[in-house]
């Protein structure tokens, strides 16, 4: 295996900061992505000396904003959230078709979500949505199966194919 000389971190960036943001995205939410995003590339910043091969930026990225994911998760789900008085009325539809999905794949548990991100959002193959997890390959594909699942059950479809509960 040959190891690849690492190039300047700007290059980093501008070769995976656009994937890096989409997973992020995925894992918190358009209005939080740009803060995980930094983070992400802040904690990538100070590491990056320290990864021996070139060749496995890509995935170390993925791996790195996963866990700030979950830090993330971790830190508000301590905060206090203010409750309000609930409105009079039906609830408004969601603002985007897509948001409905995009708030049951956030309620995934980790490991599934970023599996499902990092299969569907970011386009990797099961090896490297392994190896960006730290896992193996059929680990990856589990995880993507579940959480597929998973998603199947919470909106309310059968799982044959154009079928609905």
């Amino acid at each position: 295996m040959t190891v690849r000389a690492l190039p300047p971190f700007q290059q980093v960036i501008e070769h995976h900061g656009a994937d890096v943001w989409r997973f992020s995205a995925s894992q918190v939410g358009a209005h939080r992505a740009d803060d995980l995003f930094q983070e992400t590339m802040l904690a990538a910043l100070s590491a990056y000396p320290s990864l021996r091969d070139a060749g496995a930026t890509r995935p170390w990225l993925f791996r790195i904003a996963a866990r700030k994911a979950v830090d993330l998760f971790r830190a508000t789900a301590r905060a206090p959230v203010p409750v309000a008085e609930p409105e009079e009325g039906p609830a408004p539809p969601p603002e985007r078709p897509d948001e409905e999905l995009w708030s049951l794949v956030r309620a995934l548990p980790d490991k599934q979500r970023q599996a499902v991100a990092l299969r569907f959002v970011v386009d990797l193959d099961y090896a490297q949505v392994g190896e960006a997890m730290g896992t193996s390959s059929e680990a990856a594909r589990r995880n993507v199966f579940e959480a597929l699942r998973t998603l199947r059950t919470l909106a309310g479809v059968d799982p044959s194919p154009g079928r609905r509960r």
